[in-house]
């Protein structure tokens, strides 16, 4: 990204994630397991790319000050796409059509191979829209007369990747936001992997159909809260907004370790309403003066959403021990983490640096 620059960047993560979801069509046909993982993995890297270059671009294409609520925004329908793929995947990919084990097994070779064919066909109509709607993407933003940013970084056009390196390393605020974030993504997710298990183990006698819609709901709080905390950061500090939805996350978690019964439930459903402007907040606030470190931080911050695979994992080690309301004391530690950071972690120990200035594609000031 330091090479290319952020309108490139984001090109880059389009075109990687169209061939993602291209690969789906030749994965659907061999019906190999591990090709359709090799999609996935594709086009996991173009969102990172995308997640690279886009977040900071957001938070530099206007006024510092506002640079949280532009971000919380733009993240804002990154939640819209989280709730309507699940509808969208159940009415063009899931056929309907299920056999018990036993009808399967009695099922002629012939029969079975023609099974199995059109179960995975069913991927290639929506990935290849999914694959067009990337490239049509990618050719708006291509037109686009979108600026470029001049970053103050000593000789134009000269970019020093080892001094950049060991430069964004000696940003406190950002090493903690990296922190925070690996901890708010592995809570995001765990949280919302195991609503309906705990929904099942706190309202005994709770079918699984009811308890998905614990997370319908929890997910619908999720992306109504990017919209509201937008509108929010008008009139509360990004900062103390942040404090105040860890706050409010770490009440809900010890409502739901400490009671039984349909109240925690509902406080587990309403941290997917306080989790919604963690990420592009934690984001915003850990690149703020990197200057022309900007992308190198913004590169560790993407890559601390490994914390969401890594403590779900732990919050089922615990579940199958002990109980899954035990297993939600992990979340609970995470946001006291989140809250420190929100309350003093994120502030910059170096003096503020240059803002970048933007340019038009001419050169000329923007």
């Amino acid at each position: 990204m330091e090479r290319i620059g952020y309108k490139k960047g984001i090109l880059a993560g389009l075109f990687l994630c169209a061939v993602g979801a291209i690969l789906f069509l030749p994965a659907s046909s061999s019906r190999v397991y591990s090709f359709f993982l090799f999609a996935l993995f594709v086009m996991a890297c173009g969102q990172s790319f995308l997640e690279v270059a886009a977040n900071p671009y957001v938070t530099i294409l206007g006024p510092s000050a506002s640079a949280e609520r532009r971000l919380n925004f733009a993240q804002s329908f990154n939640a819209v796409g989280a709730m309507l793929s699940p509808i969208v995947g159940r009415a063009f990919i899931f056929t309907g059509i299920e056999y018990p084990p036993a009808q399967i097994a009695a099922m002629s070779a012939t029969q079975l191979q023609a099974y199995r064919m059109a179960e995975a066909s069913t991927v290639k109509g929506p990935y290849l829209v999914i694959a067009g709607i990337f490239i049509v993407v990618a050719v708006l933003i291509q037109l686009a007369h979108l600026p470029d940013v001049q970053e103050p970084s000593g000789e134009p056009g000269v970019v020093n990747l080892e001094r950049h390196s060991e430069g964004v390393l000696s940003h406190p605020h950002l090493l903690k936001g990296v922190v925070a974030q690996f901890f708010y993504v592995g809570a995001q997710v765990g949280v919302a992997s195991f609503v309906i298990r705990y929904a099942q183990f706190a309202v005994h006698g709770t079918s699984a159909k009811t308890a998905a819609l614990y997370l319908l709901l929890h997910q619908t709080g999720f992306m109504a809260g990017r919209f509201i905390g937008s509108a929010m950061m008008k009139k509360i500090a990004p900062p103390r907004l942040l404090s105040l939805f860890a706050a409010a996350s770490l009440i809900c978690a010890t409502v739901a370790v400490l009671t039984s019964g349909l109240i925690p439930v509902c406080a587990v459903v309403l941290i997917g309403f306080f989790h919604s402007i963690m990420f592009p907040t934690i984001f915003a606030l850990s690149i703020k003066n990197l200057g022309p470190a900007t992308k190198r931080g913004s590169s560790l911050l993407v890559m601390a959403i490994i914390g969401g695979a890594f403590f779900p994992a732990i919050m089922g080690r615990i579940s199958d021990a002990s109980s899954i309301q035990k297993a939600f004391i992990v979340p609970l530690l995470c946001y006291v983490f989140i809250l420190y950071f929100g309350l003093s972690g994120h502030k910059p120990a170096a003096a503020p640096a240059m803002e970048p200035v933007p340019v038009d594609n001419q050169g000329a000031l923007a």
